[in-house]
């Protein structure tokens, strides 16, 4: 997967957040590889947030092993979530797409290119994945369904997966979007308060290779609705401007 210095040549960064994955880094990177080598320069950042098994050494053996230039491992002092581990690849990402995918198998990365390419057609600011036949229990399908009406209720949006973790938008939005824990789960709106032109995509969903879920209802039903009502507070009050011309 060649990899040219200049950041202009890059086609876009693929982040991925880790946390205690050391069963799926190695499988997770075999298959970023394998999918996202035909695809023109790129580069993934692998973002260790805090884990305390063996993640961090198993992803740096990988890259060591492999000789993987393209690879960009960030270890992160403490576990700060998602949310903060994802904008911390986002703010050192060198191509004018940004991508994020979850580091637990269960997102498919040949979903990837389409949606890089209808951000990069200047289609669209942002492409969101939609999970299509979720291989998650019954209460975890049936929570995200209610969740998701009830976001976008408040939030004033219309959004059909707010927690799949495979997106990919433009650099400029991406960085620029108010930053507060739990954020990724309302990019897409985000992006389209600041202006965004923003479309879904389905996308494949697979049973989680290995591990433990980070998430679930008692970690994140109550903070879920707190976040609704602030993001609702921020559409009236985010500052919007766009420089037409400098004399």
């Amino acid at each position: 997967m060649p990899q040219d210095s200049n950041p202009v040549t890059l086609h876009f960064s693929l982040i991925v957040p880790i946390h205690d994955e050391e069963e799926n880094v190695d499988r997770l990177l075999d298959e970023l590889a394998a999918v996202l080598a035909a695809h023109g320069p790129m580069e993934v950042i692998a973002v260790d947030d805090g884990s305390v098994d063996r993640s961090l050494a198993r992803m740096r053996e990988w890259k060591q092993q492999h000789g993987a230039d393209w690879l960009r491992i960030v270890q992160l002092v403490a576990n700060v979530g998602q949310s903060a581990a994802v904008m911390a690849g986002a703010e050192i990402a060198r191509a004018p797409i940004i991508a994020t995918i979850d580091g637990d198998l269960q997102n498919d990365p040949a979903d990837l290119p389409a949606m890089v390419a209808r951000v990069e057609s200047g289609e669209v600011d942002g492409v969101f994945g939609v999970r299509r036949s979720r291989q998650d229990t019954w209460v975890r399908r049936v929570s995200s369904r209610i969740g998701n009406v009830v976001r976008n209720w408040i939030t004033g949006d219309s959004v059909r997966d707010a927690a799949c973790g495979i997106k990919v938008v433009r650099r400029e939005f991406f960085l620029g979007v108010p930053r507060f824990v739990g954020m990724h789960r309302f990019m897409a709106t985000l992006v389209r308060y600041l202006g965004g032109r923003v479309v879904e995509m389905d996308v494949n969903h697979r049973e989680r290779y290995a591990g433990t879920a980070k998430y679930g209802i008692g970690n994140r039903m109550f903070r879920g609705l707190r976040d609704c009502f602030s993001v609702r507070w921020l559409r009236s009050r985010l500052l919007r401007h766009r420089v037409e011309h400098e004399y």
